[in-house]
């Protein structure tokens, strides 16, 4: 089929990675030691490195060599928005969530010991998109600072691969915890709501790190009876990619942690990069109900 020239399906390719402030996640927690976090010593065994530094180039490697069309990230620091987006070839959408009083002050600490101001150097979810963003939203959930603030990113976009199709993004990171599944919960189902009333008739992705396992609450079935908005990733995920008026071709997966890692060019040894895994995935906008009349002309 198609419709202005344009051969349908079309593919939208999406990531969502929480970036745990900028910091590496060794596998073995043994090398997360306060001589490291005091003293920034790189600690290492026999396959990984844990180093305390700042790691902007080497997320914004391993981001910039996905293939994606819209990446949603979530804990990353404020600061980083334009220079990811600069290293990717994106147009950016930032939202700021937890712990951004005193912006200047917290942001001189992280660059000096990351691991030290960890969580405090403040949040940002921040949505990519290699094409165009034509619309800037944004939802207060949870005003903060106690519990934290959460906050949902809405955009709407042209990605560069649709070819003139829109595509509505909400990013969001919703509250951590089984002692707060409940406000979560609440999180998640009013920023569907909201979401799906902003994109109205247009596609939409909703992702990022709902904190929410689909073992564990039944709220993503709901999403799907009254939003039509489908389908986590996996049972025991906290990371999704939920599409409404788009199918998955390729079915959010987490990638392996060999994948996220980069290598310490002083130690010689992997570092692997956050404590989540990204999910990445597939989608097939639907086609427009006017596509096959267009077609027969």
């Amino acid at each position: 089929m198609f419709k202005q020239g344009i051969l349908w399906p079309m593919e939208l390719r999406a990531l969502t990675w929480n970036l745990f402030h900028g910091r590496d996640h060794p596998p073995d927690p043994r090398l997360q030691t306060w001589r490291s976090r005091l003293l920034r010593t790189t600690e290492t065994n026999e396959t990984h490195a844990q180093v305390n530094r700042g790691l902007l180039r080497e997320f914004a490697g391993v981001i910039a060599e996905a293939d994606w069309d819209v990446c949603l990230l979530q804990e990353c620091p404020p600061r980083w928005a334009t220079p990811l987006a600069q290293a990717t070839g994106a147009a950016a959408h930032r939202v700021l969530t937890s712990r951004n009083s005193l912006p200047r002050l917290r942001a001189a600490i992280a660059r000096r010991n990351p691991d030290l101001i960890a969580a405090n150097e403040g949040g940002s979810n921040l949505t990519l998109v290699r094409g165009e963003i034509i619309d800037r939203r944004e939802l207060e959930l949870t005003p903060g600072p106690r519990p934290e603030r959460r906050a949902m990113a809405f955009t709407r976009t042209v990605p560069a691969r649709l070819a003139g199709e829109v595509v509505c993004i909400a990013n969001l990171h919703a509250s951590a915890g089984s002692a707060r599944r409940a406000r979560a919960e609440r999180e998640l189902a009013l920023a569907v709501e909201r979401a799906c009333e902003w994109a109205g008739e247009e596609a939409l992705l909703f992702g990022g790190d709902l904190n929410l396992r689909p073992r564990d609450t039944r709220l993503y079935d709901q999403l799907a009876e009254r939003h039509d908005l489908r389908a986590p990733t996996a049972p025991d995920s906290l990371d999704h990619l939920l599409a409404r008026r788009m199918t998955a071709s390729v079915s959010p997966t987490a990638w392996p942690p060999a994948r996220r890692e980069r290598r310490d060019t002083d130690s010689d040894k992997p570092i692997r990069l956050s404590d989540h895994a990204p999910v990445q995935a597939t989608f097939v906008a639907h086609q427009p109900s006017e596509a096959p009349a267009q077609a027969a002309k």
